[in-house]
């Protein structure tokens, strides 16, 4: 019997591909996944294999097309969601010759450190791209490529995102999305083309690089893959665009004023508006989703990672710590962190930076220290929050999403730093769901992107308490004054 049609969105992540089916209404009918590692062997390092990630979102394809043959789910298109910031360098045949660098390879961090300090050309690079002079910048990847590992680069005649390179295997284009490139540093917000100055900087030209087309543009599906997997040729391939944008589409924050909030090993805030643009002092990024939106925001390298590691270093399950940690009161006992272990994205933009537990006594045990490093990351996300108000773009509301949500502790600690309440978005399917609704946008089945407001919703909401609230909003700005000092630490011992 035939049944609802449905988009199938096709979500490349870091360490696994995600295949939802989802109908015109935001149902989420079906997920197939297939993981691959990330291997981080080097000091630094954080690559992909291409090859095996293709082969894993095909499988996957294949079995979420499986699903909906049997259950007489007709499937209409295919639409792309992929993590974003990653490059990969091809031969002329289009195989790579490189490992797909993600955004977390830090290796080009002195390259970084080099560029920023000339602030004024750092800044124009930003303002211009939308994108901050860091490590997770394509443009300051293929500046390191370039200046200090051409060992790397060799043979290399093109250059793409990883996104690209598996679009490349069921279409005959070698194109990108607008919304992808303008993550990587070299896209200008303004023209939403490759932007001269950065390619000088990057030693790339535009010729090297995908022709960039709308997130919504279609492309026929190839003969011969459609055949193998399972889907009529010619079917509708949608480019789609980067995770961070298609998140907010996937929980319905695409109207001014919500926020989507993420919280998984990392975490990230944005909000959408109709227009490109940073703040002045350049702590926030602009990417653009479709239909002339555009995502201001910013990453936090630290989220609930820093739980993990706490939990690692006591010795004890990290569910337990966590419940311990909730009834210790808010402010730790005085104890404040800045949980710096991966370095520190927005609104610092700075990969050198390390941690610090300020307040430090006797008394202080596992429960208090896992507290502070949980309030460390909440400030963190509020200092986004601060600076994405300062580019112009107000929230009123956040809808939240995030494995680290399963906990209380972090959805209590979290709007209390916010000061907002948290609606929050669980089983959604994300930015998986996201690219599906802008498949079914292209097809012209959904009117606008601003009807995923209405079709997704919170499952429950959280409020922050007044107390709580007012503790965290006093301990803010100690937590800026101190990332000074850690961060003249850092460069000193850099």
């Amino acid at each position: 019997m035939r049944q609802e049609p449905v988009v199938l969105g096709i979500d490349l992540g870091t360490t696994a591909t995600k295949v939802v089916a989802a109908t015109s209404d935001a149902r989420v009918l079906h997920c197939t996944e297939r993981s691959y590692p990330l291997r981080t062997e080097e000091s630094g390092e954080a690559v992909q294999d291409a090859v095996r990630v293709r082969d894993a979102a095909l499988a996957a394809l294949v079995d979420c097309v499986g699903w909906a043959a049997e259950h007489g789910h007709p499937v209409v298109a295919l639409s792309f969601s992929t993590a974003m910031h990653t490059l990969l360098g091809l031969d002329q045949r289009g195989e790579p010759v490189t490992p797909a660098f993600s955004w977390a390879d830090s290796r080009a961090e002195a390259v970084a450190r080099r560029l920023r300090a000339d602030g004024d050309t750092a800044a124009a690079l930003h303002q211009a791209t939308g994108t901050p002079v860091h490590t997770q910048s394509v443009m300051v990847k293929l500046a390191w490529l370039a200046a200090e590992r051409p060992d790397l680069a060799a043979g290399a005649v093109r250059w793409c995102a990883l996104k690209d390179y598996v679009l490349s295997a069921l279409v005959d284009d070698f194109v990108t999305d607008h919304s992808l490139a303008s993550g990587t540093g070299l896209q200008q917000m303004e023209t939403l083309q490759w932007y001269g100055p950065a390619l000088q900087v990057a030693d790339v030209t535009a010729g090297q690089l995908p022709v960039i087309l709308s997130p919504t543009e279609q492309l026929p599906l190839k003969a011969e893959v459609a055949q193998a997997v399972g889907l009529p040729a010619g079917l509708p391939v949608v480019l789609g665009g980067g995770d961070g944008p298609l998140a907010n589409l996937g929980v319905g924050a695409v109207q001014p004023g919500v926020a989507a909030l993420s919280l998984g090993t990392s975490g990230a805030l944005r909000v959408i508006r109709d227009r490109p643009g940073v703040d002045a002092r350049c702590r926030t990024f602009s990417y653009a989703l479709a239909d002339g939106l555009w995502v201001v925001g910013g990453a936090v390298s630290n989220g609930a990672v820093v739980a993990q590691w706490a939990a690692e270093a006591f010795g004890v399950d990290v569910a337990a710590l966590l419940a311990e940690a909730q009834r210790v009161a808010p402010g730790a006992d005085g104890l404040l962190a800045l949980p710096y272990l991966l370095g520190e994205r927005a609104p610092w933009w700075e990969s050198g930076l390390t941690g610090a537990l300020v307040g430090l006594r006797r008394s202080h045990g596992r429960a208090e220290i896992t507290r502070a490093v949980v309030e460390g990351v909440a400030q963190q996300l509020a200092l986004v929050r601060d600076a994405v108000v300062d580019a112009g773009a107000p929230i009123r509301s956040v809808r939240a999403t995030g494995g680290g949500f399963r906990s209380e502790l972090w959805a209590r600690v979290v709007a209390a730093a916010l000061d907002t309440e948290l609606g929050l978005a669980e089983g959604t399917g994300g930015s998986g769901l996201g690219a599906a609704l802008l498949g079914w946008r292209s097809l012209g089945e959904l009117g606008s992107l601003d009807r995923a407001a209405e079709l997704v919703g919170p499952n429950r909401t959280v409020a922050p308490d007044p107390e709580e609230a007012r503790v965290m909003a006093a301990r803010r700005p100690a937590v800026a004054q101190l990332y000074e000092a850690v961060r003249l630490l850092a460069v000193d011992q850099g």
